[in-house]
């Protein structure tokens, strides 16, 4: 059973989109901490304090150590996946940012988008997001298409104050 001290731990981990963006960046390929900080346009030792964090709480491993190209040892990291049904408290915001900093750049047909706006009484809205959550979680669960394109979803609710 987590402390309080790992909940904890585990809010701050997630709570930066710098670290966010690095589960994302070593989700489905093993990426050194120079790859991540030129990915990120990062200080190599900024995203070493990043890294860090994800090791220490469990959401990056690192795999063997292997040489770089002047024969430097370089440490891949991954993701564990363990970010996936980590509570996050408070997550809409960093959330957010995170999802605006990874389109950032993106030509706008890179970016495929649906909105809509409904009224639902509180049973239904549940049931709405129960069946989009798990639609969520059983392709989160699969494993990676091996001639996949790395692609991101992300998914906001929220009550319309100004249609009530």
């Amino acid at each position: 059973m987590p402390t309080d001290q790992d909940l904890q731990a585990t809010g701050r981990a997630l709570s930066s989109p710098v670290r966010l963006r690095i589960l994302r960046l070593c989700l489905h390929r093993s990426r050194t901490n120079k790859e991540i900080a030129e990915l990120l346009g990062l200080n190599p030792a900024t995203s070493l304090h990043h890294v860090r964090t994800l090791l220490n709480t469990g959401f990056l491993e690192a795999e063997e150590p292997r040489k770089g190209n002047r024969g430097a040892k370089e440490v891949p990291y991954r993701a564990t996946r363990m970010s996936w049904g980590a509570k996050m408290p408070d997550a809409a915001p960093v959330l957010v940012e995170t999802f605006l900093q990874e389109i950032e750049g993106l030509a706008p047909d890179e970016i495929e988008t649906t909105r809509m706006g409904i009224k639902l009484n509180d049973a239904h809205r549940k049931e709405m997001l129960a069946k989009i959550r798990a639609i969520f979680e059983e392709y989160a669960m699969l494993p990676a298409d091996e001639d996949g394109t790395a692609t991101s979803i992300f998914l906001a609710h929220h009550v319309d104050r100004t249609a009530n």
